[in-house]
């Protein structure tokens, strides 16, 4: 969606009374000015740290540490990640194309 399309949008439903005046002009402000939904000098929700911290780990690996660095990220144990994957490559044959790719773009800490 563009701005102007976005803008449009915020403009009917400030005519419905949907948003107030000051939610309008917020929310305007952010259009224009292209800052991130959570405002400026707001903090990101705490999984968007996780995700842009995830790591493939150097210790806790059996073939990539892929596993032991979502393990890190998301504070489940590794062989619960382990478990998934191998689920999902036997059911669906997707957890081997997910992890390879998880392999190569996750850089190692």
């Amino acid at each position: 969606m563009n701005d102007a399309e976005e803008l449009a949008k915020l403009a009917e439903l400030h005519a419905r009374g949907v948003l107030s005046d000051e939610e309008f002009a917020k929310a305007k402000a952010r259009v224009l000015g292209g800052q991130t939904a959570y405002g400026a000098g707001a903090a990101p929700a705490p999984h968007v740290g996780a995700v842009n911290g995830l790591r493939r780990a150097r210790v806790d690996r059996w073939i990539g540490g892929v596993c032991g660095g979502i393990a890190r990220a998301t504070g489940l144990d590794s062989w619960v990640w382990r478990l998934i994957f191998t689920v999902l490559f036997l059911a669906f044959g997707s957890g081997i194309l997910v992890y390879i790719l998880l392999w190569i773009f996750v850089p190692e800490e």
